[in-house]
């Protein structure tokens, strides 16, 4: 769709000059005679960017610019005027004017000021999305990030949680699958009920069947008193198997019938008990293989992946690695009362060079192990382990900065620099400015200009 600009002026010569204009430059314009009829049509439509005289006769350029912007604050509103004073920019620029022209207009300064206008609308647009985003992520328990595998995982979990569906969460060791299981659980219709975990790996056999469906006082030695099972604990709520590709073939078909009829049986009991349990299953291997080698039973597999969510290794991630490394430090020197910021350029490159075998956890352990052995504010490749700043070793990944760079608009690399040295500065903007080599007055009229304050 095309930009729209609504024109606001009561001279119809220079408003039908600035529709010609403006049209040339590739714009869709409304008009409007005075600002009253403007704020009438802010209300009613869309618009990119609003550029007004001053003086009107019935509501002046400031009212209609105060009106607008109550209603719409992120509307760019131009100001144009032939009476130029002091008192009059200062005051339109104090209630939120994008920016001041006198009259007669100089028109490489209009075209100017209406692209960055525009530009900034869509900035703020943009942010506004972004903040949206990562407060729609930061409901989902510790689900952190905002590359596209990690937003289309958010999306799928957005729609698989408010339903019924079994859910089989895959991935390798230290992805975070069971943050997913949260995230599902607390977003499901079942928040309010427990979510309880069994980790089908930790378990001998006859002890994981106790402590999925319980048993009964002397089914087996050591058995002093009626026990109630995970699946009874979680009734009404949700039930997170984690490693099922674990679990005995034996229990495997017990598993089954309590998915397939919703009912359990203690060991030693003679009657099924009904539960209503939401089963939500993790595992790191291959279950398609393990179905293959006869580990794993088809049925169950097929009963247990309704819905499968892959969680992305964070090699495939790494433009979340900076958000989850501040957010770990900030943990982590809270809980050790370490007054870290930030990381140095120099420990970040390391970790966005580095494969992370180990995933998030591992990032995690290795900031942790930083924040404890940082003695200053910013955590530099020193105090990272020695197998993330040591040589990128093969198939390791190589930050390829000037490729990511290419073709962008320079506004946009810059706003990306800015963000980038204040997130690793912990948002000191002294030390940002310092590093970009600009002064901290000009670093907040960026800040501003981008909408980043």
């Amino acid at each position: 769709m095309s930009t729209c600009i609504l024109v606001v002026d009561d001279d119809d010569a220079h408003r039908g000059m600035l529709r010609t204009m403006l049209r040339s430059w590739g714009y869709a314009v409304e008009e409007a005679t005075d600002g009253d009829e403007a704020v009438s049509l802010v209300r009613e439509k869309s618009f990119d960017a609003v550029l007004t005289d001053v003086r009107m006769a019935r509501m002046d350029g400031i009212h209609a610019l105060k009106n607008i912007l109550e209603y719409n604050p992120a509307l760019p509103v131009v100001l144009m005027t032939a009476y130029s004073s002091v008192e009059t920019a200062v005051e339109a620029l104090r209630l939120g004017a994008y920016d001041y022209l006198v009259k007669p207009l100089d028109f490489e300064a209009l075209r100017h000021a209406l692209e960055k206008a525009i530009e900034h609308s869509r900035l703020s647009v943009e942010n506004r999305e972004l903040r949206r985003q990562l407060s729609d992520a930061a409901t989902r328990p510790g689900i952190l990030g905002r590359s596209a595998p990690i937003r289309a995982m958010q999306e799928i979990i957005a729609t698989v949680a408010p339903t019924e569906a079994t859910v089989l969460i895959t991935g390798e060791s230290g992805t975070g699958k069971e943050l997913v299981a949260r995230a599902l659980h607390c977003e499901s219709a079942r928040a309010e009920k427990p979510l309880v975990t069994v980790n089908c790996a930790a378990l001998a056999e006859n002890l994981l069947e106790s402590e999925l469906f319980g048993h009964e006082k002397g089914s087996f030695t050591g058995a002093d008193r009626r026990r109630e099972g995970r699946f009874a604990q979680a009734n009404g709520g949700t039930l997170f198997l984690d490693e099922i590709g674990e679990m005995p073939l034996t229990l495997q078909s017990k598993l089954l019938r309590a998915l397939q009829q919703g009912e359990v049986q203690r060991v030693g009991a003679d009657a099924a008990i009904t539960v209503d349990v939401r089963v939500i299953a993790a595992t790191n291997r291959d279950l398609r293989e393990e179905v293959a080698q006869k580990r794993f039973r088809e049925d169950l597999y097929f009963r247990l992946n309704v819905i499968c969510i892959e969680v992305p290794p964070l090699r495939e991630r790494a433009e979340d690695i900076p958000v989850l490394a501040a957010h770990f430090l900030e943990r982590f020197a809270s809980r050790n009362r370490k007054s870290v910021r930030g990381f140095s350029p120099q420990a970040l490159a390391c970790m966005l060079r580095y494969a992370w075998p180990g995933n998030v956890r591992e990032l995690e352990n290795a900031v942790e192990r930083a924040v404890i052995l940082c003695n200053g504010d910013l955590i530099t490749e020193r105090e990272l382990p020695s197998v993330v700043t040591g040589p990128a070793q093969p198939g390791e990944r190589q930050p390829d900065v000037e490729a990511s760079l290419a073709g962008l608009p320079l506004d946009t690399v810059e706003r990306r620099a800015i963000e980038e040295t204040l997130r690793q500065t912990g948002d000191n903007k002294s030390e940002a400015a310092r590093q970009l080599g600009i002064t901290r007055a000009t670093l907040h009229n960026k800040l501003r200009k981008y909408g980043l304050e």
